[in-house]
Formats: structure tokens, sequence, C-alpha cells
């Protein structure tokens, strides 16, 4: 296998090679964007923690001209609020079948598999690996989405994974350098 050096590390080069044809990156909350961890309080409030440097990338990405997804299981107005924050567009939730949730998303916006990178962390999100050309898994996901992944960050969910792929992508579509505006 043929690897390519990026600023996180190598990788495969024909995957660094199919993200310069991506469109959308689509990517789950929990245990992607935040460690994985829900706090409750006694109130029945609901806490998640978000990188900061994940937000920047986001915004960077959406920026450059690639469109971000968030397609989750859950329903929380804490995601909705966050990703509106980073101008997230598609932000679907409360989907446990990812897939076909990826599939209709696909179809209004009128994109193909091979225009699409996923990534996720569990069982739920090997879903979206159907409709994707680049099938990420977070650094710390379940063992059974390692395997199944052709990328796998150096990073951990929630602690700089979504940065490292928007990274990599900027930096596959020779973009990385232009980065600018304020971390969210």
């Amino acid at each position: 296998m043929t690897t390519v050096n990026t600023q996180y590390g190598t990788m495969p080069e024909s995957v660094f090679a199919q993200l310069r044809n991506i469109a959308l990156l689509v990517c789950d909350v929990d245990g992607v964007f935040s460690d994985g961890r829900i706090y409750l309080g006694n109130q029945g409030e609901e806490l998640k923690a978000f990188h900061t440097r994940d937000g920047y990338g986001v915004k960077a990405l959406i920026n450059s001209g690639i469109d971000v997804a968030v397609i989750t299981g859950r329903r929380s107005k804490i995601v909705a609020d966050r990703m509106a924050a980073l101008n997230v567009k598609y932000i679907i939730q409360g989907e446990e079948n990812k897939s076909q949730a990826l599939a209709k998303l696909l179809e209004t916006l009128h994109l193909s598999a091979d225009q699409v990178a996923a990534v996720g962390d569990d069982m739920p999100d090997t879903g979206m690996y159907t409709h994707s050309a680049v099938k990420i898994a977070v650094n710390d996901a379940h063992p059974a989405v390692l395997r199944q992944a052709n990328w796998v960050t150096t990073q951990r969910g929630g602690f700089g994974a979504v940065r490292e792929i928007c990274d990599t992508i900027l930096e596959a579509n020779h973009k990385l350098g232009g980065i600018q505006g304020a971390s969210v």
C-alpha cells in the first residue's frame, strides 16, 4: 500500500486522492464532535463538550466550499445550537437509520457516494459508509467500526478528530494555507 504524509501522519494515498472529490463531510455527533459522554444534571439538563478546534475546522471547510452535515440518533438543542453556530446547514437529528437519512440527503443535494466522506465512532454510524467513498473512524471508535473504515484519525472523538479530517481534506485540495477566521 502506498501512503502519503500529511501533517497528522501517513494515510493511504488512494484515500488522500479521494478527498479531492469530496463535496460533503457527514459526521455523527456523540463520539465524533464530543467524547461520547453525556452529562445529565439533577434538573434534567444535558451537557456535552465540543472542541473549539473542531469548530474552526468545520468553518474552514465550509468556507472553502465543502458542505458539512451531521446525522445523529439523538435529539438535542445543544447539537442544533452548536451546529448553527458553525454554519452547518444539514442537521439531521433523531435518525436511527443513518444509511437511509444520508441517502435522502444525497438525493436532495444531487450528490453521489464518491463525493462523500462519512465519519463515525460506533455501529449505527456504519450505515453512512454505504453512501460514502471515504469511510472514516475516529481513533477511539468501536473495533468493528475501525475495521470497516478506510481511514482512522490519529485524534480521538471530541479531542480534535473533526479538525484533523477537515485539515486533511483541505490539504488534499491545496487549500489548507488559506484558512482564516476565528475559532468557535
